[in-house]
């Protein structure tokens, strides 16, 4: 039987696998952000995961009208699971997807959350609001599966088609469903594993394993600055055996890494666990932004600026390279402990619009690297790819006297920086 597919959610994970499925044949893609469809009818995708030849090639019918849902019998809900500012895990947008889902679901249907969440909210959360709002029962008039989403914003080499599925159901008969339907779009193959608690807890400790790789390399960092040694050189040193991992330093930010672990911390927590470690890795990880502009000022200090008469340019605002997304990027962090010392801060991010850029905590005002006249330190954040047109030739050309480059992706080569007068730091 021929399923009818919907995707409910059309951002960084669900556009790229409605069009994933477009390509096979007709599906329904529905948002709530009526700005959202215009924009993906028009064939633009603002967050750059999908091109527009891509999207002409799929077979999208692009819509915000929740009725439309009723029109297909395997529906695949990919929404955000953020966290508020206790920490806590943020259900709303799932809640909602579930809500207006059962609201004009039909009888015999399928439906797959791909959602980021703790293991229980699939079964425990969503099925009740499904059974509520269509006055179905669950295992006899519809289904549920869980396939946590694997993208990797801005990874155009790990796309959603290379990278193995797993997928999970309720049952024997959903599970061979879903996994017949995922494998219809991803070359790598499917995972099917035995329960949807499963599948949820594989999911949630891929991101909180990253998360705590990170925050051992930042520790490491902090350490090794102040003794005097280069973290990359030691990684670098440090990878010639088989069986170490290389993981570089950084902030770390976003809607999955900085945020994902949270969601294992709380199911902890109500099952009497104290999460030491994970809790551990998300304290180190969420300081980096004070170590980074206190690198800065230190430096700033050390070539005798007066803070409050500099300038420091920030290369890159999102919270990634690459990615056009500024959701809980750290560094607005560092933006907010620079200005309290009163220095002036510009940011340069090709991949935001040229305007005063608002974050969760500062707002920057953001310029293109040729309308920015003079600074005295550049603080690269991200590596994006539009910068490496930009020479350290130029960056010192728009610079005062003891011009400093603090470059925490290494985009520069340290030695020629230095030959070329640059006092120069790397994380």
């Amino acid at each position: 039987m021929q399923r009818k597919i919907c995707v409910v959610g059309l951002g960084y994970v669900g556009l790229p696998l409605a069009v994933a499925f477009g390509k096979k044949g007709k599906i329904i893609g529905f948002d709530i952000n009526a700005s959202r469809i215009e924009a993906l009818r028009s064939g633009k995708d603002l967050t750059n995961e999908t091109s527009e030849q891509e999207l002409k090639a799929a077979d999208i019918e692009f819509t915000c009208d929740p009725q439309m849902i009723g029109g297909s019998d395997f529906i695949i809900v990919a929404v955000p699971t953020p966290v508020n500012e206790a920490k806590i895990p943020d259900l709303a947008a799932v809640k909602s997807a579930s809500s207006l889902v059962g609201k004009f679901m039909k009888r015999g249907s399928i439906v797959v959350y791909e959602s980021t969440v703790y293991p229980g909210v699939t079964e425990d959360v969503c099925v009740p609001i499904l059974e509520k709002e269509s006055g179905m029962k669950c295992g006899r008039d519809f289904k549920i599966g869980y396939s946590p989403e694997r993208i990797n914003p801005g990874d155009k080499e790990h796309s959603l088609e290379k990278i193995i599925k797993i997928v999970s159901g309720m049952d024997k008969e959903t599970l061979d469903c879903v996994s017949t339907v995922y494998g219809s779009i991803i070359a790598a193959g499917v995972y099917p594993v035995k329960t949807i608690k499963t599948a949820e807890a594989a999911k949630v400790i891929e991101n909180i394993q990253r998360d705590l790789n990170i925050a051992l390399m930042n520790e490491l960092a902090i350490i090794f600055e102040k003794i005097g040694i280069c973290t990359r050189d030691v990684i670098d040193a440090a990878c010639t055996k088989w069986n170490f991992h290389r993981y570089h330093p950084g902030l770390v930010g976003g809607h999955c890494i900085g945020v994902d672990p949270f969601y294992m911390t709380y199911l902890a927590l109500q099952v009497g666990i104290h999460p030491k470690v994970i809790l551990a890795g998300r304290d180190t990880n969420d300081g980096m932004s004070k170590f980074v502009a206190e690198m800065v000022l230190k430096e700033l200090n050390k070539a005798g600026h007066v803070l409050k008469n500099t300038t420091v340019l920030i290369m890159g605002l999102t919270f990634k390279e690459n990615v056009p997304d500024k959701r809980n990027s750290r560094a607005f962090d560092v933006v907010r402990y620079l200005r309290e010392f009163s220095i002036n801060v510009i940011g340069c991010d090709p991949l935001l619009p040229e305007e005063i850029v608002k974050g969760e905590t500062e707002e920057v005002i953001n310029l293109p690297f040729e309308k920015i006249k003079s600074y005295d330190c550049v603080l690269l954040i991200n590596a994006h790819a539009p910068f490496k047109s930009i020479t350290l030739e130029q960056l010192k050309s728009k610079m005062h006297k003891f011009p400093i480059l603090i470059d925490l992706k290494s985009a520069y080569s340290k030695e020629e920086a230095l030959q070329k007068g640059f006092i120069y730091k790397t994380l």
